[in-house]
C-alpha cells in the first residue's frame, strides 16, 4: 500500500495537469471547494484543506529536525535566503516590466513571496537531489514565511495596493503555524496514530492542491481566458527564472551539484496553494478599490502550481538521468573555459 501511495505522489505533476484540464471543461466539479460558503467547523474548505497540508507536514517533523537545522545552518539559511530574495524580486520585476494589471501584479508578487511547497521534496527525491536539505529548507522557509511573506508582499505589492500586513500575518498564523505545530504535537504525543496517518498524508496533500488549483481555475476561467497570453508568459518566466537563478546562486556559493539541484528546486517551486488561499480571502480582496482587480489576484497562484510542477518534473527527468559526478566534471570543464 505504501508503495502505491508513493507512486501516486510521484505523479503529482500529471494529477495537477489533469485537474486543471478537468476544471476548465467541467468547472462545477471544482468550484465547490473554493466557495467560502462551504465550511468545516466554521472554516472555509479552501483554508481547511491548506491547513491539512500544513498539518501533514507537521507530523513528519520532530525535534531532531529542528536540531538538524542548527547543525547545518549555512546551507539551509543560504538556500532559504536565495528563495526569499530571488523569487520576490523576480515577481516584482516581471510585474513592473510587463506592466501587469494591478490584480495580476499583486497576485504574482504574493505567490513569489510564498515559501517552498511540499511538492519540492518529491521533485528533489526524483531528481536525486539532497532530500534531507530539501525537507529542512521547506520546513525553515515555511516557518520564516509567517513573518517574511506579509512583510515582502506588503513592501513590493505596496506599489499597487495598500497591503494590510497584520491581517496577512494573522492569516499566515492560522493556515500555516497552527496546523504545523499541531502536527508536531501529534508526532510527539500520538506516534502510533501518526504512523498510521503518515502514508496517506502526501496523497491527501496532492488531492487538496489539485482541488485548490482546479477550483481557482474553474472560478476564474473567463479571467484566465481574457489575460491568458501575458499571464502564461510571466508566470513561466517567474518559475523558469527561479529554477535557473537558484542553481546559479548555489553554484556561486560553492554548493556541490547535489545541493545545487536541491536549492534550484526549492527556489523554483512555491507553495502556490498558500498563495491561492491567501489571495482568495475576503480581507485580502477588500484591499482593492476595484473588485475586478481583486478577482484577478488568485489567478497567478493557480497558473503557478501548474508551471512549477511541469518545470520541476522536466528537470527531475533530466537530472535523474545524469550522474552527479558527470555533471560535476562538466561544470569544472565549463569553469576552466
Amino acid at each position: 500500500m505504501n508503495r502505491l501511495f508513493e507512486q501516486i505522489t510521484r505523479l503529482f505533476a500529471l494529477w495537477t495537469v489533469l485537474g486543471c484540464v478537468w476544471a476548465w471543461f467541467v468547472p462545477a466539479h471544482f468550484t465547490w471547494f473554493v466557495d467560502r460558503g462551504n465550511q468545516v467547523f466554521g472554516i472555509p474548505l479552501i483554508s481547511f484543506g491548506l491547513g491539512l497540508i500544513m498539518f501533514g507536514m507537521g507530523i513528519t517533523l520532530t525535534t531532531r529536525d529542528f536540531r538538524a537545522v542548527l547543525k547545518t545552518p549555512k546551507k539551509v539559511l543560504l538556500g532559504v535566503a536565495c528563495q526569499f530574495v530571488v523569487m520576490p524580486l523576480l515577481g516584482f520585476g516581471l510585474a513592473r516590466g510587463f506592466t501587469l494589471p494591478t490584480g495580476l501584479a499583486v497576485g504574482l508578487i504574493l505567490v513569489s513571496c510564498c515559501p517552498g511547497g511540499t511538492a519540492s521534496n518529491v521533485v528533489t527525491y526524483l531528481a536525486r537531489g539532497n532530500l534531507a536539505l530539501s525537507v529542512l529548507m521547506t520546513m525553515t522557509s515555511t516557518l520564516v514565511a509567517i513573518g517574511l511573506t506579509p512583510l515582502l508582499t506588503g513592501w513590493l505589492a505596496g506599489a499597487y495596493v495598500d497591503i494590510d500586513r497584520l491581517s496577512l500575518f494573522l492569516n499566515m498564523i492560522g493556515v500555516v503555524l497552527v496546523p504545523v505545530l499541531a502536527g508536531v504535537f501529534f508526532n510527539r504525543f500520538f506516534p502510533r496514530l501518526v504512523r498510521y496517518v503518515t502514508p496517506w498524508s502526501p496523497v491527501l496533500s496532492v488531492l487538496i492542491i489539485v482541488l485548490i488549483v482546479g477550483g481557482i481555475i474553474a472560478v476564474k476561467k473567463d479571467l484566465i481566458r481574457e489575460h491568458a497570453g501575458i499571464l502564461l508568459l510571466v508566470v513561466f518566466l517567474l518559475h523558469a527564472g527561479g529554477f535557473g537563478l537558484g542553481y546559479l546562486l548555489a553554484k556561486v556559493l560553492g554548493f556541490p551539484v547535489i545541493d545545487r539541484r536541491t536549492v534550484s528546486i526549492e527556489v523554483g517551486m512555491q507553495n502556490s496553494g498558500l498563495g491561492s488561499t491567501l489571495a482568495s480571502g475576503p480581507k485580502f480582496a477588500a484591499q482593492f478599490t476595484d473588485l475586478a482587480q481583486a478577482a484577478l489576484a488568485p489567478v497567478p497562484s493557480a497558473i503557478s502550481a501548474l508551471y512549477h510542477c511541469l518545470i520541476g518534473s522536466f528537470l527531475a527527468v533530466i537530472w535523474r538521468g545524469r550522474d552527479v559526478e558527470d555533471e560535476s566534471a562538466t561544470t569544472k570543464a565549463d569553469d576552466r573555459r
